[in-house]
């Protein structure tokens, strides 16, 4: 019996040291980075790339405004610094990019009720009206709350200006979103294009 008390014990001690593995997270753990590509694109194809020095913030799918915070400005130049690690020259917009990239600040705002209304209606059981003084009385109907929680995220957008004028469009071959608490740290700014190209070890060019 002492053995299994003693086992217990240790069981419980461990517990109570080991890192709670949702309530402790880091915030750098607690980032979603997700890419995507075309698979029919070669991107030794590419060689140059054009990078706008703002970001364009779009709030429940509509273009709000294009910005350049501390944010922006680290993260547009960490993905200039990994375009031109992997190859890439980076030029001008009117000097024919092969590439183009932009930033954008993605917001999504939802909406909902909290009912409060029926909460009164099981006071009587605990605090009977008697208790304040005024028996035979009734509580009044409670209330309801309304919230709005806004999620945000950074996406990256690669387009192909190259072949634009064949195909007659501007096709976009790959994409990284970033999301997560904190996304907009600045000090963070560098590790988010570091993790999006360390999942795209194939954006490169001779």
């Amino acid at each position: 019996m002492k053995r299994l008390v003693y086992a217990l014990l240790g069981v419980a001690l461990l517990s109570s040291c080991s890192k709670d593995a949702v309530r402790n997270l880091d915030p750098d753990e607690t980032n979603l980075y997700i890419t995507n590509k075309d698979e029919a694109v070669s991107f030794a194809s590419y060689h140059t790339f054009a990078l706008s020095d703002s970001a364009v913030v779009i709030r429940n799918n509509e273009l709000v405004e294009k910005v350049r915070t501390d944010f922006d400005a680290a993260f547009i130049d960490a993905l200039a610094a990994q375009m031109t690690a992997r190859g890439y020259t980076r030029v001008s917009h009117d000097n024919n990019p092969d590439l183009g990239l932009t930033v954008n600040r993605i917001y999504n705002d939802y909406s909902g009720v909290i009912d409060y209304y029926d909460y009164w209606n099981y006071y009587g059981g605990y605090w009977d009206p008697y208790y304040w003084g005024y028996p035979g009385y009734s509580y009044y109907p409670g209330f309801f709350g309304i919230y709005t929680i806004t999620d945000g995220g950074v996406m990256v957008d690669m387009i192909d200006i190259k072949n634009a004028s064949t195909s007659s469009q501007l096709k976009l071959i790959w994409n990284g979103l970033v999301r997560g608490s904190g996304t907009f740290g600045v000090n963070r700014a560098a590790g988010h294009v570091n993790a999006l190209f360390a999942q795209s070890p194939y954006i490169t060019t001779p």
